[in-house]
């Protein structure tokens, strides 16, 4: 009879309130029994990006439910549970305050263990979940918050190979659509824009191409996209739609040199790697359409597989949070303390050196 392992995840590092039920089976395989995810959009969306406060209170007053409702879809009782996963950073501090209390209060109440998870761990191990990846595989994690090509060589292993300087590309994204007066989210706006534009009528610059390290750069590109509006202004329908999609363009240029460089990198490294390698995407920004295409060819030139979960475990979700716990699990990595504290910064890396320009508290993620 198949052993497993099951446990309760719960993601509010942000403005998703989630929670999941997942299970390890005996031979590796993981299943997804629940997956519950409430979106705050509405409540951010007039003020064109999250505001912590409203992003706070609004875990408070869902997630109770969220977990009863995850729990009830996989048929599970918290006594079924063998432990809880809770997001612990990186993150907005306040929803991490919530997610994290409440994973301690539940696992106390249930007498099981609490793993504290890196949210950036998260992301990394999803496609293990996903497509049942082994190490080492290269992962690039585009979001509102990061920008990194990360070397996955095992649970809790990770190697930062190239992190922004500036921007991450989501932040780009999100204030070039601002700047054009685009709704928020300002990625999936971007990009339908881009659809109708001519991504040649404007030249903009792509930070870092052509350097042999491999880190990104968007603040500069994102500048360009400002002064071109204002030479042009007032801006037109139709300006707006070229002036994503030469902005769409100029980014996916910027990913191959930089990921093109970083293939190259692996193959350096791992030269009787067995096998085709992977690159895995993940993060918000995974879902542009554009940059999977850019990521896919990449691939396709230098013989890597490319790997893209389902979008709605590329944005936050209590899944991958549940699967981190449950790769800890069975690693035999130890329970956290139920003291363990949340952390608004927590590089995956934890030896890599700060970037300069990146972050005013030395951030290393």
């Amino acid at each position: 009879m198949d052993s497993f392992l099951r446990i309760l995840g719960i993601e509010t590092s942000c403005d998703e309130t989630a929670a999941a039920v997942v299970v390890r089976h005996a031979d590796g395989r993981g299943e997804t029994l629940s997956d519950v995810v409430l979106s705050q959009l509405d409540e951010h969306s007039p003020f064109g990006g999250v505001v912590p406060e409203i992003a706070a209170r609004a875990h408070v007053e869902a997630l109770d439910g969220l977990i009863a409702e995850a729990l009830a879809r996989a048929n599970t009782k918290l006594s079924d549970i063998d432990a809880v996963a809770a997001t612990s950073g990186p993150g907005l501090i306040g929803g991490l305050i919530v997610g994290l209390m409440t994973g301690k209060a539940i696992a106390r109440v249930a007498g099981k263990p609490l793993y504290a998870i890196n949210h950036l761990e998260g992301h990394a191990l999803t496609a293990r979940l996903t497509d049942e990846l082994t190490f080492p595989y290269l992962m690039l994690l585009v979001s509102g918050g990061h920008t990194q090509l990360v070397l996955v060589r095992g649970v809790g292993d990770y190697q930062r190979w190239g992190t922004t300087i500036d921007d991450a590309l989501g932040e780009a994204f999100d204030k070039t659509a601002k700047l054009l007066g685009l709704p928020y989210p300002g990625g999936p706006a971007v990009e339908k824009a881009a659809r109708n534009g001519d991504p040649k009528r404007f030249t903009f610059p792509r930070p870092l191409v052509g350097e042999a390290r491999l880190d990104f750069s968007f603040s500069g590109l994102k500048t360009a996209v400002r002064q071109t509006a204002e030479s042009i202004a007032p801006v037109g329908e139709q300006a707006i739609a070229d002036i994503c999609a030469s902005f769409q363009r100029a980014i996916g240029r910027t990913l191959e040199d930089r990921i093109g460089r970083g293939l190259a990198r692996f193959r350096q490294e791992f030269p009787d790697y067995d096998g085709m390698p992977a690159l895995v995407v993940a993060g918000g920004v995974a879902a542009n359409q554009e940059i999977r295409r850019v990521l896919q060819g990449l691939c396709d030139k230098h013989g890597f597989r490319f790997v893209a979960p389902p979008l709605q475990l590329c944005t936050d979700n209590a899944v991958m949070i549940a699967w981190a716990g449950l790769e800890r699990m069975a690693a035999g990595m130890p329970a956290d303390d139920l003291d363990v504290a949340p952390r608004s910064r927590w590089p995956l890396d934890g030896e890599a050196k700060a970037v300069i320009g990146y972050g005013k508290r030395g951030a290393k993620s």
